[in-house]
């Protein structure tokens, strides 16, 4: 070969390698982004409660719209016990692809008061918190074991016989029993708490007697209140609701500063790339503008209360702070 045609053939090797590094340097993604597509298959979402409870059942009415947008199935992974740390665990260990999310509560925010550094996950370094989906507030009920229609009623059974009134909540040191206790320290009262697993089976046994009264979430209870399994003696929004507007708030009630309502949310593994956090948030963003999801969501006695990124972060972060300084006032911890 001569060296004219060498030196051309060296010349257009330079030239596609020069080209081939230009088409590279404009289609490789920078860091933070997903350098495939997503997803791949099914997502998976993890609830710390059983089947039924107001966490799963927003999960679901979620991963029904989600699996839409996506274009892959939304597939509810139901974990419960252990507070949810059972399910948080699975996710925080869960490599950060967006194909493993855990749907939570606030409380998730309640875990680092009640087990420090007793579990294998930070509840706030090891997840990123997408967004929230909703929020619904505390409704004080009453099944047929406790004969009392009003508040105040409540209040003088309860203080006339100490420890006597039995309460159920969705597990130990989740957001009813912060609420309870809470309510407890307010009005100097002593109750007895009874841990479930999940607000289905703590209802469950509310309506059937076995247990007295129930700080739960307006969704877990509205449709036996309707029904009459229940009676409603007071609520924590700042007015009354409008799916239950013949129970006071506990503020008409006389219980001044009672504040306990709760959120619902998308967490992921902390490494999320932005990319698929990006598409995340616009899926939750098309959950919170649906008419047809928040008449849903109102039927179950809560709100579409859509906060993503930093703000749900900070939001976080002012949660377990206040947790943390509950717990070690009323001397709570899990076992």
């Amino acid at each position: 070969m001569s060296t004219k045609i060498q030196s051309k053939t060296i010349f257009r090797q330079y030239q596609y390698a020069k080209l081939a590094i230009v088409f590279a340097s404009i289609n490789v993604p920078s860091w933070g982004q997903t350098l495939t597509a997503w997803p791949t298959k099914p997502v998976h979402l993890v609830v710390g409660f059983a089947a039924g409870g107001p966490t799963d059942v927003v999960a679901r009415s979620f991963a029904e719209s989600a699996s839409k947008g996506l274009g892959q199935p939304v597939v509810v992974d139901n974990k419960p016990g252990a507070n949810s740390i059972i399910a948080a665990q699975a996710v925080a260990t869960s490599p950060a692809d967006g194909h493993t999310l855990l749907f939570g509560a606030t409380n998730h925010s309640m875990i680092p008061a009640l087990y420090g550094n007793r579990v294998k996950f930070d509840a706030v370094k090891s997840f990123k918190p997408l967004c929230t989906l909703a929020s619904a507030p505390t409704v004080l009920v009453v099944g047929p074991s406790m004969q009392v229609k009003t508040l105040a009623d409540f209040l003088t059974q309860a203080k006339a016989k100490p420890r006597s009134v039995t309460y159920a909540t969705a597990g130990l040191g989740s957001s009813g029993h912060f609420y309870s206790e809470q309510f407890a320290r307010l009005t100097g009262i002593s109750m007895t708490h009874i841990p479930y697993k999940g607000a289905a089976p703590a209802v469950t046994d509310l309506i059937s007697g076995q247990v007295d009264a129930s700080f739960a979430t307006l969704g877990s209870v509205l449709p036996h209140i309707l029904l009459g399994k229940l009676q409603a003696l007071a609520i924590s929004s700042p007015q009354r609701s409008a799916q239950l507007p013949q129970v006071p708030t506990f503020e008409e009630s006389g219980v001044k500063g009672y504040s306990a309502d709760a959120w619902y949310g998308v967490l992921a593994p902390q490494d999320l790339p932005a990319g698929i956090q990006k598409q995340l948030e616009q899926e939750v963003q098309s959950f919170g503008q649906s008419a047809q999801q928040a008449d849903k969501l109102r039927a179950l006695g809560m709100v579409p209360d859509v906060v993503c990124g930093e703000r749900f972060a900070s939001q976080m972060a002012r949660d377990v702070k206040l947790y943390t300084e509950i717990a070690r006032d009323l001397n709570l911890k899990a076992d």
